[in-house]
């Protein structure tokens, strides 16, 4: 019956419905945590897709920002004086570590430690 479920479901949910929930599956199944359950100023796992790349400077520095992506929610992650990052790039699949915030009304972690991962893990 279980699989009768899970055919019905993947006729009739919306293509990026059910992307997004297997990317939420792939990043706990690597050991992170989802974004929606993400608490503030706590020490966090995420694995993502990144969707977007833009330089702001912040304090008149420049910052690389990275949307991460994970199927529940987004995070931005916050390279502080630096302005690109060899291999990090829109579509590429990352982990981060780092403690994150919410500041503006946006989730952030500020210079997380991170490794690029294939997107078939």
């Amino acid at each position: 019956m279980n699989r009768f479920k899970k055919a019905v479901r993947s006729l009739t949910a919306e293509t990026q419905e059910l992307d997004a929930e297997a990317l939420q599956n792939t990043a706990v199944k690597a050991g992170a945590t989802t974004v929606a359950r993400c608490g503030d100023r706590v020490p966090v796992t995420v694995l993502g897709t990144i969707r977007a790349m833009t330089i702001r400077p912040r304090a008149g520095v420049p910052a690389l920002e990275a949307e991460l992506y994970d199927g529940s929610g987004t995070v931005t992650l916050v390279w502080l004086g630096r302005r690109t990052i060899a291999g990090l790039g829109p579509g590429r699949q990352v982990k981060a570590m780092g403690r994150i915030t919410t500041s503006e009304g946006r989730r952030l972690i500020y210079n997380p430690r991170y490794e690029m991962t294939p997107i078939d893990q």
